[in-house]
């Protein structure tokens, strides 16, 4: 064995079809059971060594390290709130996806953190919250059922997310966010079951949201070329379980998407989204207003003018403010480390004491001229002129609410 014990290597051990990682530092065995990629080039003697010693050893680490993954995902569960915590899941599937479910208490996000639009919030709010609160006034009648889909759309980094967040905070809806990930498997059928599950879940913890952001590159076009038959299969189960199939109607439940290519979604994505509202770049009025939220708790010397910034800003997103932002707070604090480390070099020269490190009262206040250096540092993310944004305008006047498109066809309602 000492030729094992000078190495630190990697030994597969399979067990039922499973092939487990663990690390043989020394006379200590580690399992590692996340380990996506290995070094597979052993010495034969090594690797007889290891499949002759840690198999051995292994093998009977192998139930207890399946029982220790166990309790981790059991764990991530319980930090769930009270009211998740008693839900019955009946299967896995529901298990794992209860794994994605935040409860609006946990959320954190609220319309007031959200400094621009007031139109997009006031319609959000007549469409999700008030049918979310109270679903007594929607029952009486076909016609006044609420919204099963909305979808948000326009631009990247225009708060497209944060509009989400804070429905399910205000609503006071549990907020289920789902990806590609969430929901497809290596093994077949699973992907559909995985479905299932969130459609399942989601009324029994009712009232939900069901968030899916960048919903392009999960519901995108089935003809689109690349499209695997599996993909297709994992749409239309989606699909079917959107419209209501094989859910009930009094279940409040609503799918809210999010995405900077709408028109790459599947014409039957788009029919199901009802109301399609578009999240656009902030004006020089709602800038300032942006900037407002994101500086509220900073400290600002007389001199910083907001509305002033807000017009050097032009087709800033809210995510660009805020990046400009933050690059502008770091000026004070460079300037301190910059000083302090001046005065330790003169202070080693001469043979003196260090001198004591700064602490936070001695970061000064922010000044238009960290404004002005930070827009130089930070550009617009997304230029106006570009051709994804020209497709966005053009989308948006064709199905988009208040599309000027939309005006020359009113003779036929």
């Amino acid at each position: 064995m000492p030729l094992v014990l000078t190495f630190n290597i990697i030994a597969p051990i399979h067990l039922r079809m499973r092939k487990l990682y663990f690390l043989l530092k020394g006379e200590e065995i580690i399992p590692m059971p996340h380990l996506k990629v290995t070094l597979n080039i052993f010495f034969p003697g090594i690797l007889y060594c290891c499949c002759g010693y840690s198999l051995r050893r292994g093998l009977s680490m192998v139930q207890s390290t399946k029982q220790n993954l166990d309790s981790e995902r059991h764990s991530e569960n319980k930090s769930l709130s009270n009211a998740l915590k008693n839900v019955v899941t009946k299967n896995k599937f529901e298990k794992d996806v209860l794994s994605d479910v935040i409860s609006p208490n946990d959320i954190g996000v609220h319309f007031e953190d959200i400094g621009a639009l007031d139109n997009v919030k006031d319609t959000l709010k007549k469409l999700v919250m008030v049918p979310l609160q109270r679903p007594e006034l929607f029952r009486k009648g076909q016609l006044r059922k609420p919204v099963k889909g909305i979808l948000l759309f326009g631009p990247p980094g225009t708060g497209k997310t944060l509009l989400a967040k804070a429905i399910a905070t205000e609503a006071g809806a549990n907020f289920i966010n789902i990806s590609m990930s969430s929901i497809t498997s290596r093994w077949f059928g699973e992907g559909e079951k995985y479905v299932k599950a969130v459609f399942s879940l989601a009324s029994k913890i009712s009232p939900a949201v069901i968030f899916i952001d960048e919903i392009d590159s999960m519901l995108g076009r089935r003809e689109a070329e690349g499209d695997r038959k599996t993909m297709r299969r994992i749409k239309n189960e989606f699909m079917v379980h959107w419209d209501g199939l094989r859910t009930k109607d009094q279940e409040r439940v609503l799918v809210l998407g999010a995405t900077n290519r709408p028109y790459d979604l599947d014409e039957a994505v788009i029919r199901r989204f009802p109301r399609r509202l578009m999240v656009d770049f902030p004006d020089a009025l709602n800038r300032k207003r942006i900037l407002n939220v994101i500086l509220s708790e900073e400290e600002l010397a007389p001199d910083v003018d907001l509305q002033s910034l807000a017009n050097m800003t032009d087709g800033y997103s809210g995510s660009d403010l805020m990046n400009l932002c933050v690059t502008a707070a770091q000026c004070p604090v460079e300037e301190i480390i910059d000083k302090e480390e001046k005065e330790r070099n003169l202070r080693r020269a001469e043979g003196s004491p260090q001198p004591p490190v700064c602490g936070t009262e001695d970061i000064r206040p922010l000044t238009m001229d960290d404004f002005r250096f930070a827009h130089r540092m930070v550009r617009s993310s997304v230029s106006s002129d570009s051709r994804n944004i020209r497709d966005l305008y053009q989308w948006n006047d064709q199905y988009g609410e208040g599309g000027s498109m939309k005006d020359e066809f009113n003779y036929y309602i």
